[in-house]
């Protein structure tokens, strides 16, 4: 059996007025594996699909996490503990999926524990560079792509790479913890060859000529957000500074967004 990647949309309220989704990706061969595993109660949209297919749960071999953030590990418990399902994901990121509580102090954004579900274990820590032998000659090789979050990593598939939330998309919020390491996921990005196709998590599937787009406007829109803050950065709190941005960039909606005010923090840093 050839490789064959399954798009799954998991729709969910980040909070009771915002409505959200994330994509969970299929990879379906003699055995089947998922990259990211979506939030906590989406296994049974994913298990109603495996039916749609033809598969079985017992199938799911392996969850590739591309980070610890609860749209990304909401159900990685759950087939843990009904399948022999591994979980690769990065050294980095393995605390807070085995301790979400610790994910939580760290980073409490409304709704956490409705999305992330409870721990679960990393039974096979990965780092940028190694490649992991599947069945039927599938390769994953692992990329590290940190700036999102602290140490997210991408996964190769031949030529197809899942990339997770590593590119800010403009027409989303803008969320990383770390500027160069952002800046720096975007040139690697760039510059990789033999890539066709590009799997993120919040947006749709790219061409190479499309994601080289994305990453230009991404590179922008940290300089937007960049120059915003050196303008309006005269030592004031975060909240404040945090909405003069959102008021020069007309984005009203991100003035109490936990998140985007830690971009802005990480922004901020990079000045000091």
């Amino acid at each position: 059996m050839n490789m064959k990647i399954h798009q799954i949309k998991i729709d969910f309220n980040a909070t009771e007025n915002i409505r959200r989704f994330v994509y969970v990706y299929l990879i379906e061969s003699e055995n089947l594996y998922l990259i990211d595993s979506g939030v906590y109660g989406c296994q049974k949209q994913i298990t109603e699909y495996l039916d749609k297919i033809g598969r079985k749960i017992s199938e799911v071999k392996g969850i590739f996490i591309t980070h610890a953030h609860p749209d990304h590990i909401g159900s990685a418990a759950w087939w843990q503990e009904h399948t022999d399902a591994v979980i690769y994901a990065s050294e980095g990121e393995k605390c807070w999926i085995e301790n979400i509580d610790i994910q939580f102090k760290e980073r409490p954004i409304p709704n956490f524990y409705h999305l992330a579900g409870k721990y679960s274990k990393v039974n096979v820590v990965v780092k940028d560079g190694d490649e992991i032998h599947l069945d039927n000659g599938i390769t994953v090789k692992v990329l590290r792509t940190a700036g999102h979050s602290c140490d997210e990593v991408s996964h190769l598939l031949d030529d197809s790479l899942f990339i997770g939330d590593s590119v800010p998309v403009k027409s989303d919020i803008p969320i990383f913890i770390d500027e160069q390491e952002t800046r720096n996921t975007l040139n690697i990005l760039k510059e990789l060859k033999g890539i066709n196709t590009y799997y993120p998590a919040w947006d749709m599937i790219y061409s190479k000529e499309m994601m080289n787009s994305r990453l230009d406007d991404a590179a922008e829109l940290i300089d937007i957000l960049k120059n915003a803050v050196l303008t309006f950065d005269d030592g004031t709190d975060l909240k404040s500074l945090t909405e003069r941005v959102c008021e020069k960039l007309k984005m009203p909606m991100l003035k109490e967004n936990p998140l985007f005010a830690r971009t802005i923090s990480c922004l901020r840093e990079g000045v000091q």
